[in-house]
């Protein structure tokens, strides 16, 4: 795609409501019947190179409606394509010229495999988890509190992609890493997929906060793993899917213990020596705790006293029950009540002068005392479980408050009818071990078909199957079952003698899907595709895409040569447009070290009521919901951001500085090196005549003509394109 101008569409939808689908017939729950591994298709076309099992499928429908695959792309194309799609930045121009003249017959796959090994991989793919997942680092609501933890399980995520961890292996320990594998420190930050729900912290009606809290981790776990919108059935029986009104509540019983927690990420080898430290610098300033505790103690319960009548009396005298004679439903909500009225504020103010003396010499002597303790532990947003969890009851209309009969752990009637075999332990119920175990299974007909699928869907803009987070009736059927059962089959147990990895490996599947055929396609195919498959649901030519704002971004700060490589730690605040940053006040503390501003836009922080501008212009979620395919709009505010943004200005005056230092600024040798360094090309002539003539006529500096040629590159729809 060569085009020096972009267009950008308005368009207006009227949203009108139509009449609800009559039923499928039963044959439409082919997601719940087990899948076996599909015969291959033998497919002899002498047009079209083959190169893996994937393109045998896709072939054979291609075949039977008298189309082809399109041309295989030429090489810079292809570069750029795949490391798009692999890494989420451009190709420098050494890195091109290196792959165009690589004259062996496996440079692409040499490429690919060096691509899958760099620590940028899982820094992109993580994306789509994250959003699928709804992480984010605040609460939401009106208050959007800060979880200042929330940063390790987005590094858990890199790291898991990175490592290629199986996938099963990857559920699990997101389910139940607590349950499953106490002692890695990995397995506990993993449980922050269950703490990401959006949570009104101080909300005063704890059981409803409660049930709303539950609810939203059951719908996102059998969004995010299994593709069902179980949540429709919360209130009845699912309309179109076979998934009972009980069905819900059972799935909703497996979390009915939660008991979020900051868990210390001590490595077994090293907790027996942290807790004796500990212990005996406690035992030596147990003392002076303690007086310290005593000044301090009666203003923080006046404090205290004053929080409590927020909450009516039924859940405030919840404080006055000792721990251990409390329900476990009451020991959940008195753990919400005691996060407010027991939050350690400010109590200077209150202090009597006498009082702030002695407290003041008190803790210069426990100052003193703080080589003897060893450092406080990282810790991580985790879940645990209670060992005995509050009665699951099915809620008549999804009405917390009427409740109806009782129900325990069980799984989806139509996949498996069975009630969980959960195994307490003395500190966790074992039921969401039971639940792990059940989804992560690879008889479970869903969870692989579920994941190929969203790997599909990243490579190629669509899934197999198009609604990737709803395979029931009212989802897309296939548009290729056969492939997709043969995908989740090689994940699951992948076919060794044809180069398959270890079981469930996502990097296999991916190797598999970018060095086929139909991934190396150019993005113009046969005029006749446009008449019989106009959708292009058969893949007769690779699907020309835009980039996503976290992929804009990182592409502008890596061709300005600015993009701070730096990995993992807590997120960063890039400066927003002054207009905004007036408002978001304290809320978005912009980081004051530029090169930190300047890291992967994965780590910049996920506010949930404050969404980084240029993410949200083009599209990235809210992370209020589970994600699991963007809508890609075109609209006018996304060409008047990147033609009149200062942040994106800087961007070009970047750039336009770091081919200067590499070329001089001799206009003929600074156009062309910009051309290169921006979109991955030279300048046609015709492109290169018109751009040293606008250099020429331009009013300003050599400078900031300089700046405004390369502000208009990053501009071009072939830099926001992927063909």
């Amino acid at each position: 795609m060569r085009l020096l101008s972009r267009t950008f569409v308005v368009v207006m939808v009227l949203v009108v409501a139509y009449p609800a689908p009559a039923a499928e017939p039963p044959g439409a729950e082919w997601a719940y019947k087990p899948f076996k591994r599909p015969a291959v298709p033998d497919i002899r076309d002498p047009q079209s190179a083959i190169r893996n099992p994937i393109d045998r499928f896709l072939l054979a429908e291609l075949a039977a409606n008298k189309l082809a695959f399109a041309p295989e792309a030429d090489r810079k194309t292809l570069i750029r394509r795949v490391y798009f799609d692999l890494i989420g930045l451009p190709p420098t121009p050494e890195q091109v010229e290196a792959f165009v003249t690589d004259k062996a017959a496996d440079a692409y796959e040499k490429l690919v495999d060096k691509l899958m090994a760099s620590p940028q991989y899982g820094e992109r793919q993580s994306l789509f988890w994250l959003d699928l997942v709804r992480f984010a680092e605040t609460d939401g609501f009106n208050a959007d509190a800060v979880r200042p933890l929330a940063w390790r399980y987005r590094d858990y995520v890199i790291k898991s992609f990175n490592a290629d961890k199986p996938f099963d292996r990857f559920v699990k320990e997101q389910l139940a890493g607590d349950e499953l594998f106490p002692t890695d420190p990995d397995a506990l930050v993993a449980t922050g997929f269950l703490r990401h729900y959006p949570d009104e912290y101080n909300a005063v009606n704890l059981e409803q906060r409660r049930y709303e809290i539950i609810t939203d981790i059951a719908d996102t776990t059998s969004a995010t793993f299994l593709a069902l919108t179980s949540g429709c059935a919360r209130c009845h029986d699912h309309k179109y899917d076979p998934i009972t009104h009980k069905d819900y509540f059972r799935l909703q019983a497996f979390f009915a213990g939660f008991w979020p927690t900051e868990a210390p990420l001590i490595p077994a080898a090293e907790r027996a020596a942290y807790e004796k430290k500990r212990a005996a610098w406690e035992a030596k300033t147990a003392d002076i705790r303690a007086t310290i505790a005593q000044i301090e103690e009666p203003h923080h319960k006046k404090a205290s006293a004053k929080q409590r009548t927020r909450f009516p009396e039924e859940y405030a005298s919840l404080l006055d029950i000792p721990t251990e004679t409390r329900t476990p439903l009451q020991r959940q909500l008195a753990l919400m009540i005691e996060k407010q009225v027991y939050a350690r504020g400010d109590i200077s103010k209150s202090l009597k002068p006498t009082e702030k003396d002695q407290l003041d010499a008190l803790k210069a002597k426990l100052a003193e005392l703080s080589k003897d303790k060893p450092p406080e532990p990282a810790k991580a947003m985790a879940m645990t479980d209670l060992p005995t969890p509050p009665v699951t009851k099915l809620y008549k209309r999804g009405n917390w408050q009427k409740p109806g009969d009782e129900l325990v752990p069980g799984f989806f009637s139509a996949i498996d009818d069975r009630d969980a075999d959960a195994k307490p332990t003395a500190t966790s119920s074992g039921r969401r071990t039971a639940l792990a175990n059940w989804v992560a299974s690879k008889d479970n007909p869903l969870t692989s078909r579920v994941i190929v699928n969203r790997l599909w869907q990243q490579r190629f803009g669509f899934g197999i199957v198009r609604t990737s987070s709803d395979f029931g009736t009212t989802g897309d059927r296939p548009t290729h079952p056969e492939l997709l059962d043969w995908l989740a089959s090689e994940l699951v147990n992948p076919d060794r003698k044809g180069g398959g990895s270890s079981p469930w490996s996502l990097k296999h599947i991916h190797r598999l899907m970018v060095t086929g055929a139909a991934y190396r396609q150019g993005a113009r195919g046969a005029d006749a595709g446009e008449k019989v498959d106009p959708d292009n649901k058969l893949l007769w030519q690779f699907p020309r895409r835009r980039l996503d704002g976290e992929a804009l971004r990182d592409a502008m700060l890596s061709v300005s040569g600015q993009l701070n490589p730096k990995a993992g730690g807590p997120s960063v605040f890039p400066e927003l447009p002054p207009e905004l940053q007036k408002t978001a006040g304290a809320a978005w503390k912009v980081s004051t070290d530029v090169a930190e501003r300047n890291r992967r836009s994965v780590y910049v922080f996920v506010k949930r009521n404050l969404r980084y501008p240029l993410f949200k212009l083009f599209d990235a979620p809210d992370r209020n919901e589970t994600c699991s395919r963007r809508f890609v709009t075109t609209t006018a505010p996304q060409a008047l951001e990147l033609l009149n943004d200062g942040i994106v200005i800087g961007f070009g005056k970047a750039l336009a500085d770091r081919v200067t230092k590499e070329v001089g600024t001799d206009r003929e040798k600074f156009a062309d090196r910009a051309f290169v360094v921006a979109i991955g090309r030279p300048a046609t002539s015709e492109e290169r005549a018109a751009v040293l003539g606008y250099l020429t006529r331009h009013k300003g500096t050599a400078a900031e003509a300089a700046t405004d040629l390369c502000h208009a590159l990053l501009n071009l729809n072939e830099f926001l394109y992927v063909d």
